[in-house]
C-alpha cells in the first residue's frame, strides 16, 4: 500500500497514467461505435496507415518535432480512410478486403520510408521506430494535454449530435428516411478513429493501436445491453486499464507500458467474455445445461405419465 501511495507521488508516473487514462476514454467512446458498426479495425488500418505520413513528415522538414510529425501521422490516417472510403464506396470490394489492402500497402510503405530516413546523415534510429511501437513512459505534458484536447472535443461532439450517431450506427436506412446525412456521419465517427489513433501513437504504437479502440468496447458490451451504459461503461474500463497498465509497467524494470495495457485491456476483455451474465460464455454454458437438465426431466415425466 506503501508503494502504491509513493508510486502516484511521482510526477512521471502521474503524467503517463494521466495521459493513458484519457486515451482509454476516447478509445472507449470511439470504440463503442467502431464495434457495434462492425468497423472494429478501422483504428488498425489507420494507425498503420499514419506510419508513411509520419516518416514523409520527417524525410520532407527533416525535422522531428512532435507536432509536425504528428501532422503527419494525421495526414497518414486520412488518406487510408479516404482510400478504404473510395474502395468500399466505388467497387465490389468490401470492406475487410478494403480494410487489409490499405494496411498492408500503407504499413509496407511506412517501413521502405523509414529505411530511407534511417540513412539520412541527422537520423536516428530511435525517434522513428518509437512510433511503431509506442514509448508511453517518454510521454510529456504536452502529449497529454494534446490527449485531453482530443477527448474533449470527441466527447463534446457525440454529446451534441448523440441521436445521429446513435441512429447511423443501427439502421443506415431509418436515418436516410429521416433525413440525416449518413456518409457525413460515418465520416465524422471515421475521422475521430482516426484522431485518436494518431493521438495514441505515441502510447502504444501503430501496431497494437486496434486493441486500444476494440478491447474496452467489447468487454463493456458483455454486461450492459444499451449504447449510453456501454459508451461510459467502455470508457471507464478503458481507463482503468490505462492507469492499471501504468502502475503494473512502472513497478517492473524495463516492462515497456503501451504493451502492457493492451494486455490489461485484454484480460478484462476475455474476463468480461467468460464471466459476464446472460452474454457470457460461462453463463451460457450453465444455462444450456439447465435447460437440458428441464428437458430431459420433462421428457421422463411424460413417460412416466403414459
Amino acid at each position: 500500500m506503501t508503494d502504491l501511495f509513493l508510486l502516484f507521488q511521482d510526477y512521471t508516473f502521474c503524467v503517463v497514467s494521466l495521459g493513458s487514462a484519457l486515451l482509454g476514454i476516447l478509445c472507449g467512446v470511439l470504440g463503442s461505435f467502431a464495434v457495434l458498426r462492425k468497423q472494429s479495425l478501422l483504428g488498425d488500418g489507420i494507425s498503420h496507415g499514419a506510419l508513411p505520413g509520419i516518416c514523409a513528415a520527417f524525410l520532407i522538414t527533416l525535422c522531428k518535432d512532435e507536432e509536425i510529425l504528428l501532422l503527419g501521422a494525421l495526414a497518414g490516417g486520412v488518406i487510408s480512410l479516404c482510400l478504404i472510403t473510395l474502395i468500399t464506396r466505388f467497387s465490389k470490394i468490401k470492406f475487410d478486403c478494403a480494410l487489409a489492402m490499405t494496411l498492408s500497402v500503407m504499413f509496407g510503405l511506412g517501413l521502405v520510408l523509414l529505411t530511407f530516413a534511417q540513412k539520412l546523415p541527422n537520423s536516428s534510429q530511435a525517434g522513428l521506430k518509437t512510433f511503431i511501437y509506442g514509448q508511453a513512459s517518454a510521454m510529456t505534458s504536452k502529449d497529454v494535454f494534446i490527449i485531453l484536447i482530443s477527448t474533449a472535443v470527441v466527447l463534446v461532439t457525440v454529446a451534441i449530435f448523440w441521436k445521429p450517431f446513435k441512429l447511423v450506427t443501427f439502421d443506415k436506412v431509418f436515418s436516410q428516411v429521416v433525413g440525416i446525412k449518413v456518409w457525413m456521419v460515418d465520416f465524422v465517427l471515421s475521422f475521430f478513429v482516426t484522431l485518436a489513433s494518431v493521438v495514441g501513437i505515441k502510447t502504444v504504437g501503430v501496431i497494437l493501436m486496434s486493441a486500444m479502440l476494440v478491447a474496452p468496447a467489447a468487454a463493456a458490451r458483455q454486461w450492459v445491453s444499451r449504447l449510453e451504459t456501454m459508451t461510459l461503461l467502455s470508457a471507464v474500463i478503458g481507463a482503468f486499464g490505462g492507469v492499471l497498465g501504468t502502475a503494473v509497467s512502472s513497478s517492473f524494470e524495463s516492462v515497456p507500458t503501451g504493451p502492457v495495457i493492451v494486455v490489461c485491456l485484454g484480460v478484462m476483455a476475455v474476463f468480461s467474455i467468460l464471466l459476464a451474465p446472460k452474454r457470457g460464455v460461462l453463463w451460457k454454458l450453465i444455462k444450456r445445461k439447465q435447460n437440458r437438465k428441464k428437458l430431459i426431466e420433462r421428457v421422463k415425466s411424460f413417460e412416466s405419465s403414459d
